[in-house]
Parts: C-alpha cells; sequence; structure tokens
C-alpha cells in the first residue's frame, strides 16, 4: 500500500476492546469523529464485520455527503474500510489499536485514492481544497474526542 496521507496516534488509558468497540460502532463513532456524522449498514448487517458495507453521512459546515464504504478489517486490533462516492474509490480509513500496559495506543490513518479527474468535483462538495491538511487536523481533533470518550 502506498504511504498514508494523513496519520496520527494517541495514548488511551481504556481497554482495547472499549475502543474498538466506540470505532466501529456507527452512531457511537458519529459522536467523536470530525466529519463522520453518521452512518447505517446495508444489506441487513447490523455490526462491523469483513465485507459488511455501510452509508456514511459526512458534514463539514453546511456541506453534506454521503458514501459507501466496505470494511475491509474488523479485529479487536484493526478497524478499517474502503470508500467509494458515486461508485468510484475515494479513500481508505484505519484505526489500528495495540494494547499496552495501561490501555492502548490508537493510530488512525487514511489515504486519499481519488483519480486526479473526480478531485474537483469532491472539492466542490466538501469544500475543502487540501484534503491532506484537513484530514490531519480531522484525525487529531477525532483522536483527542476518542480518548475523552473511551476514558470516560
Amino acid at each position: 500500500m502506498s504511504d498514508p496521507d494523513a496519520r496520527a496516534q494517541v495514548a488511551v488509558d481504556a481497554p482495547a476492546d472499549r475502543v474498538y468497540a466506540l470505532v466501529s460502532d456507527l452512531p457511537g463513532f458519529a459522536d467523536v469523529a470530525e466529519e463522520f456524522s453518521g452512518g447505517k449498514w446495508l444489506g441487513g448487517v447490523t455490526r462491523a464485520r469483513v465485507g459488511a458495507r455501510f452509508r456514511g453521512a459526512n458534514r463539514r459546515g453546511i456541506r453534506f455527503w454521503t458514501t459507501v464504504s466496505t470494511v475491509t478489517d474488523a479485529s479487536p486490533t484493526r478497524f478499517a474500510f474502503d470508500v467509494k462516492s458515486l461508485g468510484l474509490p475515494v479513500s481508505r480509513w484505519q484505526y489500528d489499536i495495540e494494547p499496552t500496559s495501561t490501555g492502548c495506543q490508537v493510530t488512525e490513518t487514511t489515504w486519499d485514492r481519488r483519480p486526479s479527474w473526480f478531485r474537483p468535483l469532491t472539492i466542490l462538495a466538501t469544500g475543502v481544497t487540501d484534503r491532506r491538511v484537513h484530514n490531519q487536523r480531522n484525525i487529531e481533533r477525532t483522536l483527542a474526542r476518542l480518548k475523552q470518550a473511551a476514558e470516560r
């Protein structure tokens, strides 16, 4: 896989299974994520599992857009999914959760997979011209909120 476009880590003083439950739960994750505002499992699925799909709702200010994601990893140490918009690859998001003696270390990573010709359309939809910088800030904010939620 290519180098990620954005990545950050945070130490969380909570069990890894609690963190996994937060990042893999669509309504719960919407409470801590920066742009993700909710989602719905598709095809009768009710929880994260490899191959499961969900429609994600995203919001930035007054802008709102949806995507369809497919879960590629759903284990106690990794939750990851590939995102498509209008049937085109958009990104991959990955949450690695490593148990430590005091809780766990969480790494959030993303890869931009948009075709170059599709990027201007996504800029219009989202209002984000530099997705790499924007996602880095979003990841840092999301991880800070994830830490707070998991440690409660």
